[in-house]
């Protein structure tokens, strides 16, 4: 993104947030913007990738995959979960971060039950060890994006780091 966001920018991020599906007159005021103004700054967001898509927000417990964990993965060589397979192999899995350390990736897996978990473990196993946790409660999932604190920019610009 070539502009720092401002304080409108980030007012309309979060007002998104809590409602994407906010006309552009409903949008506008809120931020107290014209709707052509906000629409222009909506499209801006947009097109630098701030703004990266709309979507649902679905209750997975609701949506019947009431169980969720998390699976910490060290692969064998030549089995790398991430170069050996597909998205499609594992519908389970709803996110994969890549990790430094002793571990290579970690899996976050929703699922419809305790033998459906099992069954996923097997098929994640033939790629390497595992270390599982399973979910007893989650708090902050889909916590908004928020404005970087001062402290947070003053600590970046010491480090050398572009705010």
């Amino acid at each position: 993104m070539s502009r720092e966001l401002d304080q409108t920018d980030w007012r309309i991020i979060a007002e998104l947030q809590e409602d994407g599906r906010l006309s552009f007159k409903q949008l506008g005021t809120r931020v107290n913007l014209s709707p052509p103004a906000v629409a222009e700054r909506v499209r801006r967001l947009e097109e630098s990738g701030v703004i990266a898509g709309y979507r649902a927000d679905i209750d997975p417990v609701a949506a019947g995959q009431p169980l969720s964990a998390f699976v910490q993965m060290r692969c064998a060589t030549g089995r790398c979960l991430l170069k050996t397979t597909r998205a499609d192999d594992f519908p389970e899995v709803v996110e994969i971060h890549k990790l430094s350390g002793s571990s290579c990736s970690m899996l976050r897996v929703r699922v419809t039950s305790m033998a459906h978990l099992e069954g996923l473990f097997e098929r994640l196993g033939e790629h390497g060890e595992m270390n599982t946790h399973i979910v007893l409660a989650t708090e902050y999932e889909g916590r908004a994006v928020q404005p970087p604190t001062e402290e947070a920019r003053t600590v970046t610009r010491s480090a050398g780091w572009s705010a």
